[in-house]
């Protein structure tokens, strides 16, 4: 007989902040589950070139879990999409998610499974789910649009618990006191209506899986991080702020959510809870959006250089807590190189409607993001003028650097020849390979990976860059190059950043108490989750269950 699975993701809830809490006492439903079950970490991997390598871009491992298919099999890499005819990014923040046409999603199961499926984040609707989808009612932008199935469930969702308060919203930054009040508030009220949501579509009919996310890890994770926790290099200085420890207080809200939705669970419903990828210090998002793009442009353009120079030796200031702009984007800008010292003198402290122009050649991010140009307030995007130009240029990422080389016979103004293509990436690996970071002298580049072994390959599987990036794990705001001097310090970005682990935790019938997981990857929890609803595991599938069933309760259906 099938029994029911419930099934929680907890979007970024990273499991080292997890397994600390629960240690010392708090997270007891989520340490009740662990007690009850069993529990694993996930590590995720991709392969480039037949080459596996560490993987944590947020958005793919979600499209991973949903079809059970890594991105070289889905072919999606990232919810930036690159223009090859154009040089220019598109990015759609409800409409940039995995669209389903080759793999659909594992819970679209047809008419023998009852389904509920409730803010799954970069996904879309299903013909084939037989039940309930509400998508895009929060998160942390979520690529998907806010829409249900049936159509007029989210409008009675709306009516009744009205709109998220994150939806869009969560774009402030971990210096601004009053959207850092705000946030607390929004995260709270957030997570009180999810339960309410969650145990409404619970009470509404027997499903054979309910599957829904709480995104607020997310957002929590990215905005204030570096006010809860020691490793963040702003902790010392935030500490002392007085403010509360909202990342804390927003899992603890989770935790009792988590209590009083298995209270409305069937009592021999099996439950899986599970986070795809955690969240640490920001080692990644300056090194990827700025430092990576700067070291392109000076590698293009030998002699000049864009973004804050400086010489390598030299002291430097304490780590800046408190920017003087209330944007990010605008804390860069200001450090874009001005040759003139009165007006290098004066640019931190002049007014943004004077910083308007372009300079070096990069498009200043105030006109692009009134313009609403996607990913206009990134700086990687700043360089987007010139890439035409350039030999290799930075596409705008966040997780891992990505190079794209403007190749002749593939970009429309290439000027490296197929023959000089793999000369071209050891050039700039072994470039990327010399970074240091100006703090302590240590490198910052773990690995730099290609994409293709054919330059001129068309296969649209592949990645839109030829060369991924991965840092080292650990935070800086300056890089020292041998070859090209210093860059920075900067302003610190979002607090924190997605790291690769995760964990899963199943408990139910069958399952032994206490027991551990072997290593998992995204792919492994939708086919564990099939597993446990006696479900068929699609052949395509490339993850296994982490859980088997004795034949006597999984129900095998033709």
């Amino acid at each position: 007989m099938k029994k029911p699975v419930i099934a929680i993701g907890l979007d970024a809830a990273d499991p080292v902040l997890l397994e600390k809490w629960m240690s010392q006492g708090h997270l007891k439903n989520i340490a009740k589950l662990r007690q009850q079950g069993t529990y694993g970490r996930i590590k995720n991997t991709v392969e480039y070139c037949g080459k596996t390598t560490d993987f944590a871009v947020t958005e793919p491992l979600w499209s991973a879990f949903s079809t059970g298919c890594k991105p070289h099999k889905t072919g999606y890499w990232d919810s930036f999409r690159y223009d090859d005819k154009k040089y220019d990014m598109e990015c759609d923040l409800a409409l940039s998610g995995y669209d389903y046409q080759e793999y659909s999603p594992f819970y679209a199961l047809g008419d023998k499974y009852k389904v509920a499926v409730f803010d799954l984040p970069v996904t879309r609707l299903s013909q084939e789910v037989n039940g309930t989808q509400i998508l895009g009612w929060g998160g942390h932008f979520p690529y998907t649009p806010s829409h249900s199935h049936p159509p007029e469930t989210y409008s009675e969702i709306i009516n009744q618990y009205g709109k998220n308060p994150i939806l869009f919203n969560d774009d402030g930054i971990w210096w601004d006191k009053d959207y850092v009040k705000w946030l607390r508030q929004a995260l709270k009220e957030s997570i009180d209506s999810r339960t309410k949501i969650c145990c409404d579509l619970l009470k509404k009919e027997p499903w054979d899986l309910f599957l829904a996310v709480f995104g607020e890890p997310h957002t929590a994770g990215h905005d204030i991080y570096n006010y809860s926790q020691p490793d963040h290099p702003l902790y010392s200085d935030l500490s002392k702020t007085g403010t509360p420890d909202i990342l804390f207080e927003t899992y603890e809200n989770i935790d009792r959510a988590i209590g009083t939705i298995l209270a409305e669970a069937p009592e021999d419903a099996y439950v899986v809870c599970f986070s795809l990828h955690g969240m640490g210090p920001n080692y990644s998002d300056m090194l990827s959006m700025v430092f990576l793009p700067e070291v392109l442009y000076r590698f293009n353009f030998p002699g000049q250089v864009a973004i804050a120079p400086g010489k390598v030796g030299d002291p430097l200031p304490p780590t800046v807590s408190k920017p003087l702009r209330n944007s990010w984007p605008g804390e860069v800008w200001v450090k874009n190189y001005e040759p003139n010292p009165i007006k290098r003198f004066l640019k931190p402290w002049t007014p943004s409607k004077f910083l308007h122009a372009n300079q070096n050649g990069l498009a200043s991010p105030y006109p692009l993001m009134e313009q609403s140009v996607p990913m206009g307030w990134m700086p990687a995007r700043w360089y987007q003028p010139l890439w035409t130009k350039m030999k290799a240029f930075g596409i705008p990422s966040f997780t891992n650097g990505h190079i794209r080389i403007n190749l002749q016979g593939r970009d429309p103004h290439g000027v490296v020849t197929a023959a000089e293509y793999h000369s071209l990436c050891d050039e700039i690996a072994e470039v990327l390979y010399r970074l240091k970071d100006g703090r302590t002298g240590e490198p910052i580049v773990k690995e730099v990976v290609r994409t293709r072994e054919n330059p001129l390959d068309n296969d649209p599987h592949l990645p839109d860059f030829d060369l991924a990036v991965l840092w080292h794990e650990s935070m800086t705001d300056v890089v020292d190059s041998p070859d090209f001097g210093r860059i920075g310090p900067l302003t610190h970005f979002r607090a924190g950043g997605h790291w690769n682990r995760g964990f899963v935790l199943a408990k139910g019938p069958d399952i032994q108490p206490g027991s551990d997981l072997p290593n998992a990857e995204a792919v492994d929890v939708s086919a564990t989750i099939l597993e446990l609803m006696g479900a068929p595991i699609p052949n395509y599938f490339e993850g296994s269950p982490l859980v088997r069933l004795p034949v006597t309760n999984a129900t095998v259906e033709a």
